[in-house]
């Protein structure tokens, strides 16, 4: 092994995940140049401006628990943690059903558990087990990772006790040895969709060690936007010597002799390279950049039988009036009632009318989000692919009048269902509207489907 100068690498894809590759890499002195095929870093934590820039909208993490876990870790090690301003939300989220409304407070399990016990009261034992279940299997992933993933095998199960028997577990499996009540599951586990599958197939551990953090460490809103965190990932790279493109798209990986050796633009300039990290979707690596003859057949064969994640449907709004004190919830969650498993086939199909949606007030996070005297909100539906699969061909041709009156009629919807549960007269506030779909996340991200969880 040579010295870390000797090692040139290229990261494809500018994504979170890929501008802290190349910031830990940077910093160990090895030349990194990462190549991102959109105009800004961060993939979907980015954010972009209408009217003049009058309103400046994130595009996603409006709600972290970066504060003593790994993501806090991790973001300190590489020297970003210290230049990052996190406001701490009043509360990780509301939620609202046909039947009450849920307001969740942060850092505080235990009056979340009397809040849920008030309501079911025969089942107050069985909500104390599920809540500290998860931050216990919160707590021991953690622990692990401070150990940096070091273990005995023979005694994982006795060290990581709550880990090892969640392992096989649904989500649904895990309630069902706690809690009966189908409204008190649905409460539960109300926070499903921002893991991407409803409990029937979501996997309890995932569920538990990202919820039980939450509970725990409370919800932080990056100041100003997503973005600061993207950018300051960019300067860490830049800072130790690396190199980041834009408006650069990989086209295929190199290589020679079973070795890599370098990246191919799309417009047609070579990249020399030792090693590659692709933090593009795995389909886009395996099955388009590297040359088939070098990915082992059982390996393609395995990714095929993987599903691209569901995708979104955004509506982000500016208003002319201050909802600041007028509104008090930061984030609600609006649960159809009809319970998870319904809402994710609406979601699947594109029941736009039907499933459970989000609605975020961000001038409620910090005073002074938006300009004086206006507001700045987003609505989110969780979205299948298949609906929208239709308009693709004639999405990429330029070709878009159905498409959007597709998009404008899921826009209406949304905003109407936002008006009726969360913002009354709302759509007499709005002076800018923007809305984005599957496709829209296809073009910008280049993930497959627009996915924004990966696979399933």
């Amino acid at each position: 092994m040579g010295p870390p100068s000797e090692y040139p690498t290229v990261i494809i894809g500018g994504g979170l995940g890929g501008l802290c590759c190349g910031a830990y890499l940077a910093k160990q002195g090895i030349p990194v140049t990462l190549e991102e095929q959109h105009s800004v870093p961060g993939g979907y934590a980015t954010c972009f401006e209408r009217a003049g820039g009058k309103f400046r909208f994130g595009v996603s993490l409006h709600g972290t628990s970066i504060n003593n876990n790994a993501g806090a870790r991790i973001l300190g090690e590489i020297g970003v943690l210290e230049k990052l301003e996190l406001v701490e939300l009043p509360e990780l989220y509301r939620l609202k059903t046909p039947r009450l409304v849920l307001s969740v407070p942060p850092k505080d399990p235990e009056t979340y558990i009397r809040l849920l016990a008030g309501h079911f009261p025969a089942e107050a034992e069985g909500i104390r087990g599920f809540v500290r279940e998860m931050i216990g299997i919160a707590e021991e992933a953690d622990r692990l990772h401070q150990k940096k993933g070091r273990f005995f095998k023979l005694i994982f199960p006795i060290q990581y006790r709550r880990m090892w028997n969640v392992r096989h577990q649904t989500l649904a499996d895990l309630m069902n040895d706690y809690v009966q009540d189908p409204e008190l599951q649905n409460l539960l586990t109300a926070l499903w969709s921002y893991y991407g599958l409803p409990p029937s197939r979501l996997s309890a551990f995932y569920y538990a060690v990202a919820t039980g953090g939450y509970l725990k460490n409370g919800s932080h809103y990056i100041k100003q936007r997503s973005q600061d965190l993207s950018d300051a990932l960019v300067e860490a790279i830049e800072n130790n010597g690396g190199k980041v493109w834009y408006d650069s798209p990989v086209q295929k990986i190199l290589v020679r002799s079973g070795a890599v050796e370098g990246v191919a633009l799309s417009d047609g300039t070579t990249l020399p390279a030792t090693a590659v990290v692709s933090n593009a979707s795995a389909l886009t690596t395996f099955q388009e950049m590297l040359p088939r003859e070098v990915v082992p057949g059982e390996y393609l064969k395995k990714l095929a039988g993987y599903r691209p994640s569901i995708s979104t449907f955004i509506v982000w709004l500016g208003l002319n009036r201050s909802l600041r004190g007028q509104i008090s919830a930061c984030s609600t969650y609006v649960s159809s009632g009809r319970g998870p498993e319904a809402d994710y086939q609406a979601s699947l199909s594109g029941d736009i009318g039907q499933g459970s949606f989000g609605v975020s007030i961000y001038d409620n996070m910090f005073e002074g989000y938006s300009r004086p005297g206006t507001s700045t909100l987003m609505l989110v539906f969780l979205s299948g692919y298949e609906p929208w699969r239709k308009f693709e061909s004639d999405y990429h041709a330029g070709r878009k009048e159905e498409y959007r009156k597709e998009k404008a009629r899921w826009t209406d919807v949304l905003i109407r269902r936002a008006a009726e549960e969360v913002v009354p007269g709302l759509e007499t506030m709005i002076a800018v509207q923007e809305a984005a779909t599957p496709l829209t996340n296809r073009r910008c991200t280049g993930n497959t489907e627009g996915a924004i969880y990966g696979f399933e």
